[in-house]
């Protein structure tokens, strides 16, 4: 699975002057959020934006293409003094706040997103209030909590990002969850 995400000295130099850098959600004009993930990359903070690919089809072609998986949202690691920085991105609209202030990320949630993303398979999905909570046993998923769907003879797994009230869901063996109590 594709995602644009950086980890570069760069920005561990700028991020050791500054007070904690968290994880925010930045919400973004409409189909700018691979510009704006770049942009904010270019001024030395770091992204993430996980992208799926997806077949689209018109009545003289069909294409591929490689859309994001939160779309008007990017994921952004930044010290809150930062938070001018990022504003000047063209396509930032501003982080996504909880009475007036802006709202980090939960760690658990931004760490599953980031390693589902790496294993790859991800769809977007309508989020999910209720259902039946698991967690994932085995392999590189361990640990990561969501809530059980079956489809036909498939099982899937939906991780939500309550901030945003966006979901994801990723297919599993029924074998490798169990439920959480």
């Amino acid at each position: 699975m594709d995602s644009i995400a950086v980890n570069s000295e760069a920005v561990a130099s700028t991020f050791s002057r500054l007070s904690n850098p968290v994880w925010y959600v930045a919400y973004t004009c409409p189909r700018h959020e691979k510009r704006v993930a770049q942009q904010v990359v270019d001024r030395g903070m770091r992204s993430f934006l996980p992208i799926y690919r997806s077949i689209r089809r018109w009545k003289d072609r069909r294409k591929e293409l490689e859309l994001p998986l939160f779309p008007g949202y990017c994921f952004v690691q930044l010290a809150i003094e930062q938070r001018i920085d990022l504003l000047r991105v063209p396509g930032v609209i501003d982080l996504v706040t909880v009475q007036g202030k802006p709202a980090p990320i939960s760690h658990t949630e931004m760490e599953a997103l980031i390693r589902t993303d790496r294993v790859g398979g991800l769809q977007p999905h309508p989020y999910l209030k209720v259902g039946r909570k698991v967690r994932v046993q085995n392999g590189p998923m361990a640990g990561i909590e969501g809530i059980f769907v079956r489809r036909k003879d498939r099982v899937r797994i939906v991780i939500s990002v309550t901030l945003i009230q966006r979901a994801v869901v990723l297919e599993m063996d029924e074998s490798d969850v169990e439920i959480v109590d």
